[in-house]
């Protein structure tokens, strides 16, 4: 996969060269390049952004910077044998990153990162852009960073870890948290490993006793049990066909009941006041 990031701080992804994607650069998995915006502008200052038109407070930036940028990328892609563009467009206003669209993603080969600074880009860049590639504006999180950077090394590193080679254990990525089919969609229950015994505290006896169905029944139930707790919508928005009888039981102790449609809900005694 070839990784563009065009941006006025390259400094801010000095990450992408150290752990896991620096690793998969290493190997070849990943080809990350990181171009300063701020060279396809022409005056004394290196202008990238200017008054909005219509009023209103904080700076936009410039059609002009980020067209030539974008287009000398794409030239220099495709003479290098790159193909199928897409353009990711980190913005709080954009379609929330979920690990579904990480994997979407992921089975593209070529991704150009567009991080925004002050209050956004001029639109006609994206809606120029839409015609010649597919373009992903994505937000995070419901919340505003100084700039779109740092969703950058989020996305990145979300999506790197999808390619074959990247993971030790390429089964690894399967039973993360959000990952599609996953333990229905449920949080990851808590993980353990050596010494059995730190500061008086003692790993779960299930996980030693050598019966991998109880083991996996037992974290079946911690996932559940702490979706309940950290993340209640998720549960509400299972396909029940997903629980088994097991699941069933578990949730009823954890105080949820089904409705009639069959989707699992919790019990008002156990709602938070």
């Amino acid at each position: 996969m070839r990784l563009d990031v065009l941006t006025i701080f390259p400094e801010y992804l000095a990450p992408l060269n150290v752990s896991l994607v620096g690793k998969a650069c290493a190997r070849g998995v990943l080809d990350v390049r990181v171009s300063d915006l701020r060279e396809w502008t022409y005056d004394r200052h290196n202008t990238v952004d200017d008054t909005p038109y219509g009023g209103g407070p904080g700076m936009v930036m410039k059609p002009d910077p980020w067209g030539e940028a974008l287009d000398t990328v794409l030239a220099d892609g495709y003479e290098a044998g790159a193909h199928t563009p897409a353009l990711v467009v980190p913005t709080p206003s954009g379609r929330p990153f979920t690990q579904e669209l990480a994997v979407e993603l992921s089975e593209r080969p070529w991704l150009i990162f567009a991080p925004a600074r002050y209050e956004g880009i001029d639109r006609r860049v994206m809606d120029e852009y839409a015609t010649r590639m597919p373009v992903y504006e994505v937000s995070i999180g419901d919340y505003v960073l100084a700039g779109g950077e740092a969703p950058v090394l989020v996305i990145t590193e979300a999506v790197a870890r999808l390619l074959p080679g990247v993971l030790g254990n390429a089964e690894s990525h399967r039973d993360d948290s959000f990952a599609p089919g996953a333990m229905a969609d449920l949080l990851e229950g808590p993980v353990y490993t050596k010494p059995p015994v730190w500061r008086g505290r003692a790993i779960p006896s299930m996980l030693t006793s050598g019966h991998h169905g109880k083991i996996a029944r037992w974290r079946r139930d911690e996932a559940l049990a702490r979706t309940a707790e950290m993340r209640p919508d998720l549960i509400e928005r299972c396909d029940p066909a997903g629980f088994d009888k097991k699941d069933r039981e578990t949730l009823s102790i954890l105080g949820w009941a089904p409705e009639p449609g069959g989707r699992f809900w919790r019990r008002p005694s156990v709602v938070e006041e």
